[in-house]
């Protein structure tokens, strides 16, 4: 996957569009950005907008903490999972109880691998007769392999499951403290009682969407997924309200690291366990019993044992911005890690950084060195989120 950090350092600082190699993919809403005056890049296949003439990265990221904030998150591969053996099916290849989520129901989940790696972050959505799943656009095409491969071999043994891709829906995501004022005002409806990492859908403006109560940026917020026909209309109408703009992938980034959240391919990959990367809450307590998904005999052996090698840690770094690859080192200069994501904080007015680092290193409150273009800068591990979250109770 591409460095977002380096697709915004070579972005033009013209209106001039930044041309992607081979045929980009565009998403429903490409016109209603270039209306915009957005600046584009190239993400994952995708003519993606990074930033909107009214407001650069920073600004949007802070409108979004303070207001509300529209995500054209299209390019996110969304499918549907059907038939009689789907829990079954899926468990199979992501590490959550499925089974027990109540009906619209959502929980973050992982792909993972034989060797106990993570082949990718997921949202899975518990529907009456479906399960609904968003995976990310940098493994769309690997995903959606990987579902239908493993379907095949389920269908060929007598199961009732079948994956379906969904193509004809739009996803935007209305992040920020006011999304939820802004849709009850679009679609007429009170959505206090919807709780967060829940999905339902819901009649706006006469166009059913699923909305699902989740994000990336650490705020409140929801992410709908639209008719393609229809999802330009309801975006501008969103738009109408003065609390809401557009954003682009340069405040997503800065948001989602100050929430703490992973960057699949930088800050997890297929060689990252759930243990190193602390993504343990994810593994259901009966699938920590039963096992039975992929890599279960690797992962649930580091869990019992606290195993592993490293740990994904926050960081609060002195001096200038440590970007991914930089190295970690320990008090007495030894290197004991990596940073895999960094910015500095809009929120904040420091510089933070996710980083992998040596088992023993990773306790809150230690001081560590960061090499950032041949100088040594203080660091120390801090609790993330590095911002409280926002999400809705």
């Amino acid at each position: 996957m591409a460095s977002l950090a380096r697709i915004l350092q070579n972005a033009p600082r013209t209106g001039a569009r930044l041309m992607s190699t081979g045929a980009a993919q565009r998403t429903a809403l490409y016109d209603l950005h270039k209306k915009h005056g957005a600046r584009f890049g190239p993400f994952a296949g995708w003519d993606m907008p990074l930033v909107y003439a009214d407001q650069g990265a920073l600004d949007s990221h802070l409108h979004t903490r303070k207001h509300a904030s529209i995500f054209d998150v299209s390019h996110m591969l969304q499918t549907r999972i059907v038939g009689a053996d789907r829990h079954r099916f899926l468990e199979h290849l992501v590490v959550g109880d499925l089974k027990e989520l109540p009906v619209g129901g959502a929980t973050l989940s992982l792909f993972t691998n034989n060797q106990g790696g993570i082949e990718d972050d997921t949202i899975v959505t518990q529907q009456q007769d479906s399960l609904y799943v968003v995976s990310n656009a940098g493994c769309a095409d690997k995903d959606l392999a990987h579902l239908l491969t493993h379907a095949k071999r389920f269908q060929d043994q007598g199961a009732d499951v079948e994956v379906r891709k969904i193509e004809d829906h739009a996803l935007i995501a209305l992040q920020g403290p006011a999304a939820q004022k802004a849709l009850e005002q679009l679609a007429g409806i009170d959505l206090a009682q919807m709780p967060f990492m829940t999905g339902q859908v819901i009649d706006i403006r006469g166009v059913p969407c699923h909305v699902a109560r989740s994000g990336y940026t650490g705020e409140d917020g929801f992410e709908l997924s639209i008719p393609v026909g229809e999802v330009v209309g309801l975006t501008e109408r969103l738009l109408e309200n003065p609390e809401v703009k557009l954003a682009g992938l340069g405040a997503r980034d800065s948001l989602r690291l100050e929430a703490g959240l992973c960057l699949y391919g930088s800050d997890i990959d297929a060689t990252t366990t759930p243990m190193e990367a602390n993504l343990v809450w994810t593994i259901g307590k009966r699938r920590r019993a039963e096992g039975g998904f992929i890599g279960a005999d690797v992962i649930l052996d580091q869990l019992a044992k606290k195993g592993g090698t490293r740990r994904r840690v926050g960081l609060v770094i002195e001096g200038a911005p440590a970007r991914a690859h930089a190295k970690v080192l320990s008090a007495e200069g030894e290197e004991i890690g990596e940073i895999t994501s960094g910015v500095p904080s809009p929120s904040l007015g420091r510089n933070i950084a996710m980083a992998y680092v040596k088992k023993g290193f990773n306790k809150r409150g230690t001081a560590l060195k960061v090499k950032v273009r041949n100088r040594v800068q203080d660091a120390q591990v801090v609790k993330m989120p590095f911002v409280p979250a926002n999400y809705h109770k």
